[in-house]
This record gives C-alpha cells, structure tokens and sequence, in this order.
C-alpha cells in the first residue's frame, strides 16, 4: 500500500513520532512518502496546497494519512484520495486550532485520535479510533544508570530530573517544574534540548526522575519512552497519562500545586534510591503501545479506507 504523509515540518524537521511511526509502516512493507508543510500559518497551510496536489499526482497513494487538524484540513482540500487524520492533543485542546480540526474530522474519512479525553472533546459521530503513537522499544529500552550517565557527562552524585520540553514552550509549565525541583537540595533539572533521540535513551536511563507539568497534552511519547526506559515518572494529570501509568510502582501523578509536584518528586526520589527503577515497560508492552503493534492497526485503518473507496467506485 502506498501511504502519502501529510504533516508540518517544524524547524524544517518532521516531528520524531511521527518520523518514527513512518519507520514501522516501511518495517511493515509499506511504502511511505512524505509531503511537508513548510510555512505556518493558515496561510501557509493553503500555500501548500498546489505541491499537496502534484505530489498526490506523481505518487498516486492509496491514501494519506495527515497529522494534526491542519494538515488533515488541508489534505481534504481534495477529495480523489482518502484521508486518514491524526489528532495529537494540541489541535483538540486549543479553541483557536479546534475550529480548524472540528473541520478536518468532519471532512477525513478516518480520525484517530491519541487519547480518550480528546474524543470527549471532539465528539466525532462517526469512523474513529483512540489510537496512540507507539513506542520504538528497540531504541527506548534500559541502559544501567552508571553507564548512561558516564556517556552524558553527569555525575553520580546530584539527582537529575528529566523535563519533558523546553522553558521556550509555554504549554509545558517549565515555571512550576522548576519551582519544585528548587525545593529538593542537590538536584539538577534537565530540559529536554539539544539530545538526538538515542541521547533522549540515555537521559531517561541516566535520570532518577522524567517529570512533567505540561497545562494540556495527548498522549506524551515523552512519558510512554521513561516507562519504556522504566524510568520513574511524575506528572501532572493531563491527557492519558493517568491511564498510562496506573498500577506502575513509581508513577506519581500530581496536581498544577508547586507542592504537590514536588511532593511527587521526592516520591519518585526515594523510590529510585531504593527500589530504583520501574516495570513501565512491563506495562507499555501489555498495553500494547509498541510501534509494531500500532503500525498494524493503522495498517488495517488505511485498508478499510481503500475499501470504502473502492465501493464509492
């Protein structure tokens, strides 16, 4: 099956999850190509439009899969190829990129939607499914702490604790995480810049804590690769992370409270001192959240499009 994703290209890079989810479709013996948005904006979206149309031309997809509101819109801007849209939390949670997305779930002949929060939100009335992005457990896996931290240039004796952005990305609260952190003596925390992914595998070996205290999210690959890394996490409740980390000894969930954050993390600081790391990715495997098994569902979502399609015919 010839697969055409349609997504953003931040920085002039496509997101990780999403580069990465791609990878275990071509495992899976598709073929995948990619179109990129380049500018932002609205505008930008609609700039896009001719190039969307020369590539649907010259690479003849059986179906395109778009990620997030705005590129699942602008993917429906025609109507010849199928469209499966992914929503990943921001165009659900947002009001001004919600008006946009309430369209492309109306126009895609398939919305998946990463979280069960986000279809309360959206309320699709038909052809969806609550499908998170999966885990690369071959690259996120356990690394002994000592090792990983000599690879990172960390010292064995500070505490390190992982956040899940950058200060720069207001969503993700970085005030309240380091407001707590503050509190606890000794401790260093880390921003999520600068790491490739194979460095973002050693940092949550190499961290006592991944911590996150984002205001809204989806279903954060940044908390399903600690648990996969079996990295002891705190958060806020946000999106699915709840579920993602119920019945997981040294998960800690937390409220948007300066204390009851840094009430989680001296939790999770004395859980990696004594029992040291967590069954997380014990956990991610039952779940079924690896990339894998996810490839497969999506496999099985684009095939019931092209039958569909097929049955207009």
């Amino acid at each position: 099956m010839k697969i055409l994703i349609v997504c953003s290209a931040t920085n002039q890079q496509v997101a990780p999850f999403i580069k990465e989810q791609a990878d275990s479709l071509l495992a899976c013996g598709q073929t995948v190509e990619f179109y990129l948005i380049r500018k932002k904006g609205v505008k930008g979206y609609l700039d896009a439009l001719p190039g969307l149309k020369s590539t649907i031309a010259a690479f003849r997809p059986d179906v395109i899969h778009a990620h997030y509101g705005l590129s699942g819109l602008l993917a429906n801007l025609q109507r010849k190829v199928p469209v499966v849209t992914t929503f990943h939390g921001s165009d659900i949670n947002e009001p001004r990129v919600f008006r946009w997305s309430r369209w492309a779930i109306r126009l895609s002949r398939y919305a998946i939607f990463v979280s069960r929060q986000a279809v309360e939100i959206a309320k699709p009335r038909r052809h969806y499914a609550v499908l998170p992005c999966g885990v690369n457990m071959s690259r996120f896996c356990p690394v002994e702490k000592k090792i990983a931290r000599q690879q990172l240039g960390w010292n064995d004796k500070d505490a390190y604790i992982l956040f899940a952005g950058t200060r720069e990305v207001e969503v993700k609260n970085y005030p309240l995480a380091l407001q707590a952190v503050q509190n606890i003596p000794e401790t260093q925390l880390i921003e999520l810049k600068g790491f490739g992914r194979d460095e973002v595998n050693l940092a949550l070996n190499a961290a006592d804590a991944a911590l996150m205290t984002s205001f809204t999210e989806g279903s954060p690959q940044f908390i399903k690769e600690a648990m996969a890394c079996n990295c002891p996490v705190v958060s806020t409740d946000v999106g699915d992370v709840k579920q993602l980390t119920e019945g997981v000894e040294g998960c800690y969930i937390t409220s948007f409270e300066v204390e009851s954050v840094t009430s989680g993390l001296q939790e999770a600081l004395r859980f990696a001192l004594g029992k040291g790391r967590t069954e997380g990715r014990k956990k991610i495997e039952q779940s079924g959240l690896t990339d894998d098994r996810i490839a497969g569902e999506l496999i099985r979502i684009y095939q019931r499009c092209v039958h569909d399609e097929s049955k207009k015919e």
